[in-house]
């Protein structure tokens, strides 16, 4: 089926998958390819299989040659028996040995053998055959014996006469049955060859037909697509069918246009790392100077100014170490985390100030951790995955629809120490995750639960977390709510740290 033009110009003609497959390669020709292939393995086997049948045939062929010399010698011989007592005259004799084929008859008749007629009778025979009952093996050997060895050997058939307990004995020469033999031969190899081509053909037509043309249809396809994989002219377009080539070609077109998708994500992708950088590098600028003025802050009486000049100090130091950073998720992976011991609570009640919720929001954080669990952790990275988990509950909370009358809006950060592995679990109370954002729940800008979203916090926490060696799960529960859980491992301690500490304890 031609490939159908998807573009802008509808009536500008695509070319069909088999004429790219022409027109980018030399082409095979109709007998160098599959088809001629199938085509000259079809005569093959087929004249195997008549070379199999040929050697019953002819050895069927000889064996009813024989049987009817054997019945024209048994007529003869029965009207010669009926002159009896008068012998039948040399001349007469001769012409029906002449008429026979024979040369000599014998009747075999009530445990008798009579001589009926013979000349030029021969001092010795060759080979004997009876025709009473010959095995299948035996007759195709006597063939094969006959067609290479025979011609010029004298030999003596004998067998019954219809179903009574006479017999018919000839002497003949195998001349006359080789050429027979020779001439049967020759048409069945004819008509072999006629049948093998006719079949062949009918068979390389209908596959050609069938199999061989969908085929280069499918590899057309792959080749006009991979040229120019971005033009949807070039998705192949099946006919429909349910046979195999039906289901490759529908696989092929799901292929090629998830393909598309992903080449045209990663073309947003990389025009959107180009604007990132230049955004960044005046962002970047901005905080800076706004990072030089907030300094000045700490110079000021105001109590109000002096509890909030930290938090803000801090806050605008994220933002530029997060500058300088932004372009990583595009490059090849995270910076390697710097982990030391910290304490997790403190940590929390940095998101918590970060986030920033208003009371009249009626929804609740709660941190259910240790004052003194500590964490071996980059505590930069840890911020950036629990911040980026809590905001997305604040926001799950805060969606229109969600907390009417009574509801309970909360958000929970809890953690245990189980060994060497502290276990930290972000719990909201809001509607939970739809099932769309838990197929792509760690997919690049398609694992938003959100209008809007770009699902890239997930993504970059999931990397934050790996990097330490670590797991991140949505966790199944069976309240309403959304609950991530991550377990992060301490560094493995060397011997020689171990008995440093251990030292300096003593």
């Amino acid at each position: 089926m031609p490939v159908r033009d998807q573009g802008d110009n509808p009536s500008a003609e695509i070319p069909t998958a088999g004429e790219a497959v022409r027109a980018r390669c030399p082409s095979a020709g109709m007998f160098g390819g599959l088809s001629g292939k199938l085509l000259w393995l079809t005569v093959f086997f087929i004249m195997l299989a008549e070379v199999l049948i040929f050697f019953p045939s002819v050895a069927s062929m000889r064996l009813r040659w024989l049987q009817e010399r054997l019945n024209t010698a048994a007529a003869a011989a029965i009207v010669i028996d009926g002159l009896q007592p008068i012998e039948l005259p040399r001349a007469l004799q001769k012409e029906t040995l002449e008429a026979t084929g024979t040369k000599a008859i014998v009747l075999r008749k009530e445990g008798t053998s009579r001589l009926l007629a013979t000349t030029d009778m021969p001092t010795s025979v060759d080979e004997s055959y009876d025709l009473t009952d010959v095995p299948p093996l035996t007759a195709i050997g006597d063939a094969l014996d006959t067609l290479v060895f025979g011609g010029n050997r004298m030999i003596r058939v004998y067998g019954p006469v219809g179903d009574t307990n006479t017999g018919v004995e000839v002497v003949m020469k195998d001349r006359p049955l080789r050429t027979a033999m020779f001439f049967y031969s020759r048409n069945v190899l004819l008509l072999s060859v006629l049948i093998s081509l006719f079949t062949a053909t009918l068979i390389f037509f209908a596959i050609n037909r069938i199999l061989i043309g969908p085929i280069r249809r499918l590899t057309g396809s792959m080749q006009q697509f991979s040229s120019d994989p971005e033009n949807p002219a070039h998705v192949y377009i099946g006919d429909g069918g349910r046979d195999e080539l039906a289901v490759a070609g529908r696989n092929l077109t799901s292929m090629q246009m998830e393909l598309q998708k992903t080449l045209k994500q990663q073309k947003n992708l990389a025009a959107l790392g180009l604007a990132v950088s230049k955004i960044n590098h005046d962002m970047r600028n901005i905080l800076a100077s706004a990072q030089l003025m907030s300094d000045r802050l700490v110079d000021v009486d105001d109590p109000m100014v002096k509890s909030f000049a930290p938090k803000l100090l801090r806050t605008i130091d994220r933002a530029v170490g997060y500058t300088t950073e932004v372009l990583s998720y595009g490059k090849a992976s995270e910076s390697a985390p710097r982990r030391r011991r910290i304490h997790l609570l403190e940590l929390t009640q940095e998101v918590k100030d970060i986030l920033a919720i208003e009371p009249q929001t009626g929804i609740e954080f709660a941190e259910q951790i240790g004052a003194d669990l500590e964490v071996d952790a980059d505590s930069e990275q840890l911020f950036r995955v629990i911040h980026n988990l809590c905001r997305n509950a604040l926001q799950a909370l805060t969606s229109p629809g969600e907390g009417g009358p009574g509801s309970i809006r909360r958000i929970t950060v809890s953690a245990q120490r189980v060994g060497s592995v502290v276990s930290i679990t972000v719990d909201d109370t809001g509607p939970g995750m739809p099932l769309k954002a838990r197929q792509n729940l760690f997919a690049a800008f398609r694992g938003s639960a959100r209008s809007g979203g770009t699902g890239l916090g997930l993504t970059i926490a999931r990397e934050l977390v790996l990097a330490h060696g670590g797991t991140i799960a949505l966790v199944e529960k069976p309240t309403v709510g959304t609950q991530f859980r991550i377990e992060i491992p301490d560094r493995p301690v060397s011997l020689e740290d171990y008995r440093s500490r251990a030292n300096l304890e003593k």
